[in-house]
């Protein structure tokens, strides 16, 4: 791959997803008492107000038109505040909500959307230091961040049909099968050590047998996850 023709964004994105030294501890220090912010009165607002748009879409099947609601109520908190990284994650999360699995594919551009997202809302909830401590809710976005990006990954991995749902990402799109489960595992493994327990499962079964499964395995290993998986709103508290 061309490194060359990779946009800031691109870069950064494989360097995450393929370079060791990136990877966590096996634990990851949780301090409650770590302010959200430099100006926690800013923060309390802008958690009030992506509590009133995501309050339709905290049951089970939210309607489209208040998915698109949410979706723009989130857009003007992010104008407002680009520094925010719960409001992109959630972006990502209602953005999923909109399209079935088995219509990724024929929509990278908004496939596309939807990594840019989790990737911001991934740049600034990571702490700086790598063992330094984190609060509740970095930890939180980034538990629901990283689960996100593994599961469309491993989707992607599923079949050459659906890699064409990374088509819109340059830095994605030539990645082979293997290459994306590959990603997809570490994401897993990622999004369990910040506290999501699904994602900590899953990580153990894609990470390392399943790329020695056979195709039949693989396809129903992607099933259960798929079935463990569904785009979840994370309401700051």
């Amino acid at each position: 791959m061309d490194a060359a023709g990779l946009s800031n964004n691109d870069s950064s994105v494989l360097s995450a997803l393929f370079d060791p030294e990136s990877s966590l501890s096996s634990t990851v220090q949780v301090d409650n008492s770590l302010p959200q912010g430099s100006d926690s009165a800013k923060i309390q607002g802008l958690q009030e107000r992506e509590r009133d748009a995501l309050r339709l879409l905290n049951h089970e099947t939210p309607a489209a038109c208040d998915i698109k609601s949410a979706i723009s109520d989130l857009t003007s908190i992010i104008e407002d505040d680009q520094s925010y990284a719960s409001a992109w994650n959630n972006r990502a999360q209602a953005r999923r909500m909109l399209i079935k699995d088995e219509n990724l594919p024929t929509m990278p551009d908004a496939v596309a959307q939807i990594f840019q997202d989790i990737t911001q809302a991934i740049s600034l909830a990571t702490p700086k230091q790598l063992h330094g401590s984190i609060s509740h809710l970095d930890a939180r976005v980034l538990a629901s961040a990283h689960t996100h990006r593994g599961y469309l990954l491993l989707f992607a991995s599923k079949s050459e049909d659906n890699r064409n749902m990374l088509s819109a990402l340059p830095g994605l799109k030539p990645l082979s099968l293997a290459d994306l489960e590959q990603a997809a595992s570490r994401e897993l493994g990622i999004g369990g050590r910040y506290g999501n327990e699904t994602a900590r499962q899953l990580a153990v079964k894609t990470n390392p047998y399943a790329k020695l499964c056979g195709s039949i395995v693989r396809e129903a290993l992607t099933k259960e996850i798929s079935d463990y998986y569904h785009p979840q709103i994370t309401i700051a508290r």
